[in-house]
């Protein structure tokens, strides 16, 4: 007989496969009604895996908090993987430098993979999340800074203007899912 510990895990993977599952319904139905929406099974493929990652990820870090309820983590560990699911959808989708061709753009891996390897060093720690989301920060703030400077994407949609107020987006989001994992760590404390 398995106990509930040894079932949350399998219990977590379908509801995420569910919710995908879901969530790839809603473009597959539009292709049916609109010429506007034209999805190879790559783009299904691609999609359902960064969906399925981003719920994988919420689902083993909100896990972390579930014992102390502690909203700061929680709330920290959602926007951390919103804002790192919708830089890397952005940039395979449109390009955040310039079109989704510019090579420019494959410096977002190098942000993504520091929020990556931060989390993963971090082991749940809301002290360590906060620094490799503030870490994360920085790099995306860095890849805004080369682009600019580099007249990366000059003349291509989004623009400068475009790409300082993208990358500011995510520096911005990035930098409060620190700071609320940092909250949550003084929480934890005390």
């Amino acid at each position: 007989m398995q106990t509930t510990t040894t079932m949350a895990p399998l219990r977590s993977v379908i509801w995420v496969s569910l919710v995908t599952a879901l969530l790839l319904l809603v473009p597959l139905l539009a292709m049916q009604f609109t010429r506007e929406v034209n999805w190879s099974p790559m783009d299904f493929a691609v999609a359902g895996g960064m969906l399925f990652f981003a719920g994988m990820a919420w689902t083993l870090l909100s896990a972390k908090s579930a014992k102390s309820a502690n909203i700061a983590y929680r709330l920290a560990a959602a926007i951390a993987v919103a804002t790192a699911l919708l830089l890397a959808w952005g940039n395979l989708a449109v390009g955040l430098i310039g079109s989704e061709h510019n090579p420019a753009n494959l410096m977002y891996a190098g942000v993504i993979g520091i929020a990556v390897i931060g989390v993963l060093a971090a082991r749940g720690r809301a002290l360590g999340l906060s620094r490799a989301l503030f870490a994360t920060a920085l790099a995306q703030a860095l890849v805004g800074v080369i682009a600019l400077a580099g007249g990366l994407g000059a003349g291509e949609p989004p623009g400068r203007w475009g790409i300082l107020i993208l990358n500011g987006g995510f520096v911005a989001l990035f930098a409060l899912s620190g700071w609320l994992f940092a909250r949550a760590a003084r929480g934890q404390a005390g």
